[in-house]
């Protein structure tokens, strides 16, 4: 199955839920009587209720029927309005990420539960698969089986892991795996790092510190920290992913378990809200479900018509 296939499959819940109600606000506000106008209160009501229950967010939906509402309807469908603007939201986030310097050192940061590690392996896998030669970095040395959860997941990938004992610190493993990297020709360096926020103080001198490691050894390093959130958590997820941002200078999300919500519409909030890009999405549990995030894909999965 493609990268369309996969994603529209993994949106299969939120379809159940919005459907049918998306398809008779379209009907009803594309009747011939009512192209040459405005989207009405009516319409703009439903629509703004439909896209809540899909978990977009208020402010986005907000944009979404603001803009809808702003613009002609003579002779475009409701449906395309939608999307364009659903479109415009991850565009203005789009921001390829630039490296000048190797190896390339990727931060992977959230929240213990939200599939952290088993991104981590997922991701090597997918890069992999990309034709790169990524090295995993076990760096959250203090939960109980970290180490061994991701050592699992870097054997199903079939890529080599720099680990240390149990309670080692974290940037001298961080250190040891760029060396590494460098010694055998890996890139990139994919860093599994404790989630620790409820002793934020605690976690925060620990990534800083994995960040001067990296930033010594590799100028520019970490040049991506990846926030792994759980797309099943909602909008809850922004408020961890506030804390992060706060702290770990995040540029990029990974967005897990969206096979598991019907609130698929989150990917939304999350680009207008924290105005981040969407880089990679979990569409399942196993080692290649991890596929990178494609936002015309999405949104037309999305919206896509029922027949």
């Amino acid at each position: 199955m493609g990268v369309f296939g996969r994603i529209r499959a993994s949106l299969s819940r939120t379809k159940q839920q919005i459907v049918d109600r998306f398809e008779e606000v379209v009907r009803r506000a594309d009747q011939p009587e009512r192209r040459t106008t405005v989207v009405d209160v009516e319409t703009a009501e439903a629509l703004e209720e439909l896209l809540i229950s899909a978990d977009v967010g208020l402010a986005a939906t907000e944009r979404v029927i603001a803009a809808v509402q702003g613009r002609s309807r003579l002779g475009e469908s409701l449906r395309d309005l939608v999307k364009q603007e659903i479109r415009a939201v991850f565009a203005a986030v789009d921001r390829p990420l630039v490296v000048t310097s190797r190896p390339q050192v990727t931060l992977v940061v959230g929240v213990n539960g939200t599939g952290k590690t088993t991104t981590v392996g997922k991701l090597a896998r997918a890069l992999q698969e990309g034709g790169a030669h990524p090295l995993i970095c076990a760096a959250d040395t203090f939960r109980a089986a970290a180490i061994e959860q991701l050592q699992i997941w870097a054997d199903r990938a079939g890529v080599e892991i720099v680990r240390a004992r149990d309670g080692a610190d974290p940037a001298a493993v961080v250190f040891d795996a760029i060396s590494s990297a460098r010694a055998k020709s890996r890139d990139p360096v994919l860093v599994d790092t404790a989630g620790r926020l409820h002793t934020r103080v605690n976690l925060m001198g620990e990534l800083e510190k994995i960040r001067r490691v990296a930033a010594r050894e590799v100028p520019g390093a970490p040049q991506e920290v990846l926030l792994v959130l759980d797309a099943t958590v909602g909008q809850n997820g922004l408020v961890q992913a506030r804390e992060f941002m706060n702290v770990a200078g995040v540029n990029g999300i990974a967005l897990t378990k969206l096979d598991g919500t019907a609130k698929g519409g989150v990917a939304v909030a999350i680009a207008h809200d924290l105005k981040l890009p969407i880089r990679w999405v979990g569409v399942g549990e196993g080692i290649d479900d991890l596929v990178a995030f494609d936002a015309e894909e999405y949104v037309d999965g999305l919206f896509e018509q029922k027949w």
